[in-house]
């Protein structure tokens, strides 16, 4: 059985992307580069005269103004033709999507599901061995149940149930994260290394159980405001975060680890921060072997508001000034078997990983090793030499 990306604009464009501000940026290979991009109906335009990465884009007051009249800007080329060269595989030498995002810093929220709780402390007390979950599962819900969704993280009531846990020894790193008062904000991947809709993402080769993540992800400027929102697959090796804690760089940051995209929708008077948070997001994995996952998430079951989540993560304790990109964690847990009885999911080579939501688009990939995908080599140096032989900085 053969799985294909999705081909078209229609098949990627929020549903009411009329009246959506969708920007992004192409690998445009007349230019050898990245253009930031503005989508105008069935066309992309190119916006890179009013700033030439996407990260000074969005520190510019009155952008959604700014970009009002999108005939002032020139045509790049058609939506359906540049999704439709956007796939596994495709070179410089073609004009393709990439990630919506360049200088960014790229960071991510964990355990901000509590739906997704209980599979974190599972991973730790397996040691990420996948035959041992079913039994773990057992043994934890035993102790602790199975729904947390009535405690708020970090209240009294999150904090006598952490003394009793510790007193039964069912305390864990996760349930901190999870139900205390600081969340887990972590770096997934450096900035310009995300892969966009339609190429392959990619999975470390020593990684036996793994799984897709389907999130929001905020696009957050250098002054904390939160300007717009996209789609991201935080990919993950449950196995490696499983044997230490200390081994999430190893499980969070390979190789195409890191998908961002369509595109990065700002706020308006039509799309707003309660839009995000109320969001249903759907997934969907195809196998070349005929096997088949839906799965979702909502963000109305999130644990921490998403401006909460970018508050730890930025302010006087932390700047960043190019912005920042924050995905804001999952409720999906994979626990159906497919590898075999007790093993959970796991990818195999060749899963197509789909990912939507009405307001945000679709955002599609294929599954591949890290090693065996292209590999990241134009980074921040590549695009300043690029940008300045092109007159833009």
């Amino acid at each position: 059985m053969t799985v294909h990306v999705p081909n078209s604009a229609r098949d990627i464009l929020p549903s009411d992307h009329d009246r959506a501000i969708l920007i992004g940026r192409v690998w445009d290979p007349r230019v050898s580069g990245p253009t930031p991009v503005l989508v105008d109906q069935g066309n992309l335009r190119d916006i890179s005269k009013l700033a030439p990465t996407v990260s000074q884009l969005l520190e510019r007051d009155g952008l959604v103004s700014e970009l009002g009249k999108a005939s002032d800007f020139p045509l790049i080329g058609t939506l359906d033709d540049i999704v439709a060269a956007s796939k596994p595989g495709t070179g410089a030498e073609t004009l393709h999507l990439l990630s919506p995002n360049d200088l960014q810093a790229i960071k991510a929220s964990g355990v901000t599901f509590v739906a997704s709780l209980l599979e974190r402390v599972i991973e730790e007390q397996t040691r990420g061995d996948a035959s041992k979950a079913d039994q773990i599962r057992t043994e934890i819900t035993g102790i602790i149940g199975d729904d947390l969704s009535q405690i708020e993280p970090g209240s009294p009531k999150a904090a006598e149930i952490k003394q009793v846990l510790i007193e039964k020894g069912a305390w864990s790193q996760y349930l901190e994260v999870g139900i205390g008062p600081d969340a887990e904000i972590f770096t997934k991947s450096p900035p310009m290394s995300a892969v966009g809709h339609g190429a392959h993402v990619g999975l470390h080769p020593i990684s036996n159980w793994n799984n897709p993540e389907p999130e929001v992800v905020l696009a957050v400027n250098s002054a904390g405001t939160i300007v717009g929102a996209t789609l991201g697959n935080d990919v993950n090796l449950r196995d490696v975060e499983g044997r230490s804690a200390l081994l999430l760089g190893k499980a969070k940051d390979n190789n195409g680890s890191c998908a961002i995209g369509p595109f990065i929708r700002l706020f308006d008077g039509t799309f707003t921060l309660e839009t995000v948070k109320n969001a249903d997001l759907k997934m969907a994995v195809d196998g070349a072997d005929g096997y088949h996952l839906d799965a979702g998430s909502s963000m109305s079951q999130i644990s921490r508001s998403p401006e909460s989540l970018a508050a730890q993560a930025c302010g006087k304790h932390h700047q960043y000034p190019d912005g920042f990109m924050l995905f804001l964690g999952t409720m999906f847990a994979p626990t159906d078997d497919r590898g075999g009885p007790g093993k959970g999911f796991t990818h195999e080579m060749g899963d197509l990983v789909t990912i939507s939501t009405p307001s945000l688009g679709t955002l599609c990939n294929q599954v591949d090793r890290s090693d065996a995908i292209a590999p990241w080599t134009f980074g921040i140096t590549a695009l300043m030499t690029n940008l300045a032989a092109r007159g833009l900085l």
